[in-house]
């Protein structure tokens, strides 16, 4: 059988459309759900409308070589918006939808955004707040009508009303977009992405085709993903890893995007779904096992009993024997197979249907480390997880982990046609096709990411073991030494403190210092369940995260994370001391986490610095006010008066000979 893309140029996003369009043009691309019911579009059609809307721009003014910001919830038109940009040969700039009008601003003056498609109501909202402040900004579209009736400004227009006068140019004038399309070249600028900001003000990660189809086919090559894979699209689009696997992977391999209904019921849609494909940042995999440990500790006896039973099989076999689906399972004892068979017929299989991933065929988690444990427990209930390894400036696709080759602690061996070495500081360094172009309007600091050899310089610190895999210790910069010298690697240890499910966020110090003390963030789903079962009553966050009985439930978690670190000569030293439990959660809205929800660990140092010294200094409580942002926008004041707790710390645990 012929190969249906032999003689095509299938090296732009559009052409990979119409590719589609025409060689399956009956299956379907997209599907939403609205109103509780599923609506679908098919390649064709998506096609159709994609051209409606890029000559409905054109109409517009949009020109090639814009920047055109788009901001919402994952919705079909606005991933259509995406093409129907390139098929112009603009630049697409999604923005977090969540960010407030002030976070976005940067980018839109920074951009040069003229033209903005919008979600809703809400997105219109916050760019009128700001547009004074963006004179270069002259049309805003919004997807979603409703409660738009009484806006009256004459640059806001309904995508409907575009896409209609869109339709009547490419009638009069078919060949425009043909010749748009044609124009189109794989080294141009397909996406602009930027960058968290974790350090400073963010950096527009300037992305071509080339790049993102070399890391899409990259992926699809390595797991054999084809047409009939399923999707579930709910990570923000301004994220590099949605634009991946939800962009570039989906029009190269040709699968269904599906679109949740809205962000509370992602667990549901989910369910329904029952993707095959699917991808989350390890805060979502915590929270995940977080709502199974809620419901688990609200279960019978028995059912507790069993549960408990057979998770201790599946930590003690489960990976191995998913493994062994790979290659061969002669190593793992028979009673050891014969239970874990057992426990997948009362658990393993039933927690994977809660969980919405009974039909997932490879699972992957990137955008910061996950703790191994954490990887463990899913990959042994038979979940197929594995870490991914990248960057916005690299496409997020670096590293992958081969099948039969998982390591817990490792992020996989290099991607084909990717090279990655380490620096004689322990950065690691890489090189491939799916490297930026440029930082948009910032040579000076696309110069100081590349070295000589152009190498990117990751800003990771790691290894390669002796089997090739990549392994990452933490953020270069995060990387230091406490005062007698020992290795100091923090996100290792909130890693460890984060798989248990009272706690949501750790932030450790350390750096310089004589011993390790951390911040904590309890979870407040998991702690109010636990609370609530031995009847302690509670106003809010502020006053659980008092309770002397929490304090002491974290401390429990906190000695188990020690002893674990005892066992390990290299990371014996970084044992937490002393830790206290925040009155607030650490919130992106208060600059405290990134929109990724990275911490912002410089900003936290300096924001919570007598809480800091507070540690350090001995003291037993430390009284604190922080200013503080509602979500309707209002500012007030949290205060509290902390206890400081002191941790039981471990001699190191030196293995047998």
């Amino acid at each position: 059988m012929s190969d249906p893309t032999m003689g095509e140029r299938l090296d732009t996003f559009p052409r990979y459309l119409l590719h589609h369009a025409r060689v399956r043009g009956e299956r379907p691309a997209m599907r939403e759900k609205d109103m509780g019911i599923w609506q679908t579009w098919t390649w064709a059609e998506v096609a159709v409308e994609v051209r409606a809307l890029a000559a409905g721009l054109a109409e517009l003014g949009f020109r090639r070589g814009e920047n055109l910001a788009i901001i919402g919830d994952n919705r079909p038109r606005l991933y259509w918006t995406m093409c129907a940009v390139q098929m112009l040969g603009g630049v697409p700039v999604p923005l977090y939808q969540d960010a407030v009008a002030g976070e976005m601003l940067f980018v839109l003056q920074d951009a040069e955004i003229r033209f903005a498609i919008v979600e809703d109501q809400e997105q219109v909202d916050k760019l009128l707040e700001i547009r004074e402040q963006c004179p270069a900004l002259q049309h805003i579209l919004f997807d979603e009508p409703r409660g738009m009736r009484h806006y009256t400004q004459t640059f806001l227009q309904s995508m409907d009303e575009v896409m209609a006068m869109g339709r009547i140019h490419d009638s009069n004038s078919h060949d425009f977009l043909d010749a748009e399309i044609a124009r189109g070249s794989p080294g141009d600028v397909a996406v602009m992405l930027y960058t968290s900001g974790t350090t400073g003000k963010p950096k527009g990660v300037c992305q071509t085709h080339s790049s993102f189809i070399t890391a899409a086919k990259s992926g699809v090559e390595f797991d054999h993903l084809g047409a009939s894979e399923d999707i579930l699209s709910y990570l923000p689009m301004a994220w590099v890893g949605d634009h991946l696997f939800s962009y570039a992977q989906a029009l190269v391999a040709g699968f269904t995007i599906n679109c949740p209904e809205s962000g509370d019921t992602v667990m549901n849609d989910l369910r329904e779904i029952g993707p095959t494909y699917y991808f989350a940042p390890p805060r979502v995999f915590e929270n995940l096992l977080t709502q199974v440990m809620i419901r688990m500790e609200d279960a019978g006896q028995l059912k507790r009993g069993l549960f408990h039973y057979f998770m201790k099989v599946a930590k003690r076999c489960g990976a191995e024997i998913l493994d062994a689906g790979v290659k061969n399972a002669g190593n793992v004892p028979f009673s050891d197979r014969f239970n874990y068979a057992l426990g997948n017929l009362l658990i393993y299989a039933p927690l994977r249907n809660v969980l919405g991933m009974s039909r997932i065929r490879v699972a992957y988690t990137a955008g910061a480390a996950i703790g191994p444990d954490l990887f463990r427990f899913y990959r042994s209930i038979g979940v197929n997880l594995k870490q991914l390894y990248g960057s916005t400036e690299t496409c997020a696709a670096v590293c992958f982990q081969p099948d039969g080759e998982i390591k817990f602690d490792s992020v996989g061996k290099p991607a084909p046609g990717v090279e990655v070495k380490i620096a004689a500081n322990g950065e690691v360094l890489v090189r491939g096709g799916m490297m930026l172009k440029e930082y948009y309007k910032r040579p000076d600091a696309t110069a100081e990411s590349l070295d000589a050899e152009g190498y990117f310089l990751t800003g990771d610190a790691g290894f390669i073991d002796a089997d090739g895999h990549l392994k990452i210790i933490d953020r270069a910069k995060d990387v230091g030494k406490l005062a007698g010298g020992a290795v100091f690697a923090p996100n290792y240890v909130e890693n460890k403190l984060k798989f248990f499910q009272y706690i949501k966020e750790a932030v450790c110090f350390g750096h310089d210092r004589d011993m390790v003390c951390a911040f904590i963030n309890i979870d407040m789903g998991a702690v109010g369940n636990w609370a609530e079962r031995r009847n302690i009553a509670y106003s809010g966050y502020t006053d659980l995260a008092g309770k002397a009985e929490v304090l002491e439930l974290v401390q429990q978690c906190v000695e188990e994370v020690n002893a674990e670190l005892a066992r390990d000569a290299m990371l014996a030293e970084t044992q937490v001391h002393r830790f206290l439990v925040l009155h607030k959660e650490l919130d992106p809205d208060d600059d405290e986490l990134t929109r990724t929800r990275k911490v912002r660990r410089g900003f936290i140092a300096e924001k919570y610095a007598v809480l800091i010294e507070a540690l350090y200094g001995g003291k037993t409580s430390q009284f604190i006010e922080t200013q503080v942002k509602f979500e309707d926008g209002r500012s007030g004041k949290v205060a509290a008066d902390l206890v400081i707790r002191d941790v039981k710390t471990l001699p190191v645990v030196k293995k047998a000979a």
